[in-house]
């Protein structure tokens, strides 16, 4: 009897049913939700302009295409994926740099020019970029990882990761900047980074919040955020938006008023299909059912945490952690957003809110993240009789 060892197929491997399921459930009550304000007529892109059925129909075509290519990626071994960093990376900047022509747009309701045509259709490139900074710097860090402490590696380190930040926050976005600034820590402190920059980090992140108040951030940005440590202050209503995602989450009650109660029944909220998408829910599924929204969004991050320690190589973790950086950040700013607890900052709620190009990207994370699931398996031994 002799063994031999033998690769497994990536249709053989496993795959992450739970975080797969997880996401999709968000992404159909997300695109239930959505139906349920165009067909109400209870929100609005603008002065005039209602939100209608393609809104819908976008998420539930972007929910498709994201769930496709999720299982796509996950069945392509992910160490393979991060070897292309050289294409993704200068593509995604390049990207990212049309917002600043004249192809880049303000959406409506949005006070960023974050956003392009193309054929018609907006795209937002820095959910581009979000992929291509989680494989890109997870790769740069599994290959400095031993030598990661020396001050000039820690440097490319911090150029790497500033360099999102910063093109984003010239957008004028800043609630994606702090996205990508989580993305950025949570994967460095999963290395084995030295106890004396994690002491000299609070520091840093002092110095670099008072740097962009003081100098970058405008007044009305600078209100949203004083106005939560004295409400009900405000002589423009900056709270006006927040207070009513209040009062439609207090109107559901405690199981709701379901999904097609009408137009008079709703509390219109501005931006309610998107970064307020959550005080709909609270409306519409009440106390309950924003808790099982809670739940399953936890579950989310929770997996993808738990999936980051038994990858196969510290490459796999980086990835992991960058996606649960990203998932967690946007989860606990834009609830956070709505229960008036954090600054109004433009962060969508994965997965439910309205987004195509946030909805693929997601999806194409969470198949990364899968790829690091089913290719933690190595092989498998196969034995046979030698003659």
């Amino acid at each position: 009897m002799k063994s031999a060892f033998k690769k497994l197929p990536a249709n053989k491997r496993p795959l992450d049913i739970g975080l797969i399921f997880s996401v999709t459930l968000c992404a159909v009550i997300g695109t239930l939700l959505i139906f349920s304000i165009a067909s109400s007529g209870v929100s609005k892109v603008s002065e005039d302009k209602g939100i209608g059925s393609s809104y819908w129909h976008t998420q539930l075509i972007s929910m498709i295409i994201g769930f496709i290519l999720s299982i796509l990626v996950s069945r392509i071994d992910y160490r393979k994926i991060s070897k292309l960093w050289w294409i993704f990376a200068p593509v995604s900047l390049a990207v990212v740099a049309l917002t600043f022509t004249s192809l880049g747009i303000t959406r409506d309701g949005a006070d960023d020019r974050a956003w392009i045509l193309v054929f018609g259709v907006s795209v937002q490139p820095s959910e581009i970029m979000k992929i291509a900074f989680i494989m890109t710097f997870s790769y740069h860090l599994s290959k400095v990882e031993e030598d990661m402490n020396k001050p000039l590696n820690m440097l490319f380190l911090l150029i790497h990761g500033g360099i999102p930040i910063g093109i984003v926050a010239l957008q004028g976005d800043y609630g994606t900047a702090i996205v990508f600034a989580a993305m950025f820590g949570f994967m460095i402190v999963s290395a084995d980074i030295s106890w004396k920059y994690l002491v000299a980090a609070p520091f840093i992140i002092a110095g670099a919040v008072a740097v962009m108040w003081f100098n970058f951030l405008d007044n009305f940005h600078k209100e949203r955020i004083l106005i939560l440590f004295k409400p009900g202050t405000d002589p423009e209503n900056i709270e006006y938006q927040q207070d009513l995602g209040i009062a439609a989450i207090q109107s559901g009650g405690v199981f709701g008023k379901g999904l097609f109660a009408g137009q008079n029944e709703y509390i219109y909220v501005p931006e309610l299909h998107n970064d307020f998408i959550f005080a709909h829910a609270g409306q519409v599924f009440g106390f309950v059912g924003s808790i099982g929204i809670l739940i399953v969004l936890a579950y989310v991050c929770l997996k993808i945490f738990a999936d980051s320690r038994i990858t196969r190589d510290r490459l796999g973790r980086f990835i992991c952690m960058g996606a649960f950086g990203m998932f967690f950040i946007h989860c606990v700013m834009n609830i956070g957003m709505v229960l008036k607890v954090a600054p109004v900052i433009g962060v969508p709620l994965p997965f439910i809110s309205g987004g195509g190009t946030a909805m693929v990207s997601m999806y194409v994370i969470i198949g990364l993240v899968m790829s690091t699931y089913s290719y933690r398996i190595v092989n498998y031994n196969v034995f046979y009789d030698e003659d």
